[in-house]
């Protein structure tokens, strides 16, 4: 059996851990229920696993090296050791005539010099990667470009168990395309977590749910978990009100005829050993329903428009590599916005001209003089102090608004800060918890426009829907980037295309953007 506590805190209690050969696994939970110490056992191999298996555990992104993209990707003689004494094994113990030599021996022809570096590159390609970029050292990438070569170097080994947390993080919309087409004929075991239904649908074949410190296994794809859930918990909730009924008319009858006449005591005393052997056999517990968050932005009242203006602005971090050029655009109160496009086309750079943090080379952007703007990006957690409660931060942050530790209880409690939570480091709390806060930081600001750039990342399910729900009840404007797909359908009401140096209005739906980014990469059915 399988158990994980960690700070203190029992995550899974006795319950059974399964991954089978050939099946792709989603892992969802609740932020902070236990998925990423969950991957981090398996990862480590802290629970018996062949020593054959080899497993990749994309946790983090590439050391910077001296080393170029493509040749970081090619060091695979780890996993040649590894497939050659796996042929040994299989030899001796199975003989020459086993299938698995066969998987065996194509896995290590694919491993061969004289295609592994067109494979490697075609990897890269895939994952936005130019061939300049495939040759640029890896120190002189970001971040976000070395969790791509992590990626890139996971997917060219095709390791026994691959394990992702969050592998769109980072990723524009074509890129998340392309990798869920990859991943959804991955052959051998993926376990990855992701707050995409989009990705989860076209890539899992099995879900695995955190339900009451047990594992839960569901066949299909999200919408088939989904719907198998709503059936099971259907029929749990029908048999447990029929099981009530039946204990209320038993009670009933016993309270009423149990010291009656000797042909109705004798009932009541049948009746009692009845509902004896249900409790000893086990009721059927209730439903219990997944909290519900709800995230809140407050009003904010009206402003004239135009709010925030696009005046002929050319932007370029130098004159020689122009972003865009003459973009005349608006945001007003009503706006819902999300602008896509390539990476390296501008869409971050469009949000921090609106908050001031770029200046346009050529034209303006002008602000209504009340107008508040509130960023939320992907560095924001630096912000937090790690050492500090949420409570005694928030209080820090806010005095004016929280002066009363119940008020600033309830208001962490509707972004789902609750408990230890509330009261732990904040340096304890896991990345979905912390973008949390930072989103209960970011709603009293009051501000009149929203400008959100890849607010999903690291967020669960549930949590994305909610802060869709604020979205679309605040009544202020909103700027997003994003490479969820179901979050844009959710709340956007336009789509802005940033590429070729401008930024124009895409005029379909977001879903028909995917289509024809599907065309474009040669994926026809998405």
């Amino acid at each position: 059996m399988y158990s994980i506590t960690y700070q203190g805190v029992v995550l899974l209690d006795d319950t059974e851990l399964k991954l089978s050969w050939g099946q792709r696994y989603g892992l969802l939970g609740m932020n902070g229920c236990g998925k990423s110490t969950m991957m981090d056992t398996i990862g480590f191999k802290e629970l018996p696993i062949p020593d054959h298996f080899d497993i990749y555990h994309l946790r983090g992104e590439m050391p910077a090296s001296d080393k170029s993209a493509l040749e970081t990707v090619l060091e695979v003689d780890q996993k040649k050791a590894l497939l050659e004494a796996e042929v040994e094994r299989v030899t001796e113990e199975e003989g020459m005539e086993s299938e698995r030599l066969s998987e065996l021996y194509d896995a290590l022809d694919e491993l061969d010099a004289a295609t592994a570096e067109a494979r490697a590159a075609s990897i890269l390609h895939g994952l936005g990667f130019t061939p300049e970029m495939q040759a640029k050292q890896v120190k002189n990438f970001s971040g976000g470009w070395r969790m791509r070569i992590s990626l890139a170097r996971a997917l060219f080994v095709k390791p026994s168990i691959l394990i992702l947390d969050e592998p769109t993080n980072h990723l524009d919309l074509e890129t998340c395309l392309w990798l869920e087409k990859t991943l959804s004929t991955y052959k051998n075991i993926l376990l990855l977590t992701s707050h995409s239904q989009d990705f989860l649908n076209n890539v899992c074949t099995n879900i695995i749910t955190f339900q009451d410190k047990q594992l839960v296994y569901y066949k299909g794809n999200y919408d088939s978990y989904v719907q198998a859930r709503l059936d099971k918990e259907t029929t749990q909730q029908k048999q447990y009100e029929w099981e009530q009924e039946q204990i209320r008319h038993m009670k009933e009858y016993i309270a009423r005829f149990g010291h009656g006449s000797s042909k109705l005591a004798k009932q009541a005393q049948s009746k009692e050993k009845t509902l004896e052997k249900m409790v000893r056999d086990g009721l059927t517990e209730p439903v219990k329903k997944d909290k519900v968050l709800n995230f809140y932005f407050p009003d904010v009242g009206k402003l004239p428009p135009p709010v925030i203006s696009f005046n002929d602005v050319t932007f370029g971090y130098t004159k020689d590599k122009i972003l865009y050029k003459n973009v005349d655009c608006g945001v007003d109160l009503d706006s819902r916005i999300a602008l896509v496009g390539p990476n390296g086309t501008g869409k971050s750079t469009l949000l921090k001209l609106i908050t001031g943090d770029n200046q346009p080379l050529d034209g303006a952007v002008s602000k209504n003089g009340h107008c508040k703007v509130a960023f939320y990006h992907q560095h924001l957690d630096e912000v937090l102090d790690l050492e500090m409660n949420v409570l005694d931060w928030m209080e820090k942050q806010y005095p004016e608004n929280f002066t009363d530790r119940t008020q600033t209880r309830s208001w962490c409690g509707r972004y789902g800060l609750t408990g230890k939570h509330q009261t732990n480091p904040m340096g304890h709390l896991s990345d979905g918890l912390k973008r949390r806060v930072t989103f209960a930081w970011l709603a009293m600001q009051n501000a009149h426009v929203l400008l959100l750039d890849e607010p999903t990342n690291h967020l669960d399910l549930e949590t994305i829907d909610s802060l869709a729900r604020a979205i679309n009840d605040f009544d202020g404007g909103m700027v997003l980037v994003s490479h969820d797909f179901r979050l844009i359908s959710q709340v956007a009401k336009t789509i802005w295309l940033v590429e070729n140096q401008t930024v124009v209005e895409w005029p379909g739906t977001i879903q028909e953007y995917k289509d024809h980014l599907g065309r474009q990469i040669g994926l026809h059915e998405m």
